[in-house]
């Protein structure tokens, strides 16, 4: 019994002896709460609120126009001409076409008995500065007095004052395409077809490039200043008139402006292949 009694009390104590494993610290709930799950950054996107898209400016700067037809402006600078504006408003009278003159105020000055026979006959009169100079590299008041005393003589020569400005060498800051438009009303109008007939390559240069360069919305920059552009404008007329072509001023080419339709995205091909073959492509407009 003893011995019995003994190997017990041996194997208790042994049994006590032993180390107590380390007890692991509990984990408040909250810590668990306090990690939310992740939110897939597509979720995240959806969830965001849409900020509406600032409305857009309306453009004050042209360079051609979109529009819905075969119509295109021509226009002449530097005029008006004391012998070859006559001639080119005989031409534009016996084709009944109008055009748009961005006139230089000094040259209105010497001839505005011209300048009220072009408006009498429904031409658009439009701005092109007194004298011709780089608006890029004048000060805001010299810029002012460019165009303040070119809209005086206009309005002096036919009655109103113009709604279009046409900056010299197409040179101009967009800071002066703003206060200008602020200022003055002004529509900023540039081009998109140039035959560079400022440097005399003749009739048929004048006419071909004309021909060739002119699309739908088109606005055409010459000048009836330069004796070969007078003359290659019955030609030209005929021709572009033989495409289809209809003429209008800068103004009734910008009324006429309509949005641009954006080109639907691609398809992939095995989406596309079931499809129904698409009907005939109507022929392109005239020039296109």
């Amino acid at each position: 019994m003893r011995l019995g009694f003994a190997a017990t009390l041996n194997l208790t104590v042994a049994i006590a002896a032993q180390p107590t494993p380390a007890t692991k610290q509990a984990i408040p709930a909250r810590s668990i709460e306090a990690a939310p799950k992740a939110v897939p950054a597509k979720v995240q996107k959806e969830a965001a609120p849409k900020t509406p898209a600032p409305p857009k400016e309306p453009a004050i700067t042209f360079n051609s126009v979109h529009v819905d037809g075969p119509y295109i402006a021509m226009t002449f600078d530097d005029g008006p001409s004391a012998t070859l504006t006559p001639k080119l408003l005989d031409i534009l009278a016996t084709h009944h076409i109008k055009v748009t003159f961005f006139v230089l105020g000094e040259m209105v000055a010497e001839h505005p008995e011209i300048l009220a026979r072009a408006a009498r006959e429904g031409h658009e009169i439009a701005s092109h500065s007194w004298s011709h100079p780089n608006l890029a590299k004048m000060s805001q008041e010299g810029v002012r007095t460019q165009l303040q005393r070119t809209d005086d003589e206009i309005k002096s020569a036919t009655g109103k004052r113009p709604t279009l400005f046409r900056p010299p060498y197409g040179s101009i800051t967009e800071r002066e395409k703003r206060w200008i438009h602020d200022e003055f009303g002004y529509d900023i109008i540039l081009w998109d077809v140039d035959p560079l007939d400022w440097k005399r390559p003749g009739p048929a240069v004048v006419r071909n490039r004309i021909l060739k360069e002119t699309r739908p919305g088109s606005i055409v920059l010459s000048h009836d200043i330069h004796p070969g552009t007078v003359e290659a404008m019955p030609s030209t007329f005929d021709e572009l008139e033989a495409k289809g072509f209809k003429f209008v001023t800068v103004s009734e080419l910008l009324d006429m402006a309509t949005p641009v339709t954006p080109h639907p995205k691609a398809e992939p091909a095995e989406k596309t292949a079931a499809k129904a073959a698409p009907s005939a492509v109507p022929a392109s407009s005239p020039g296109g």
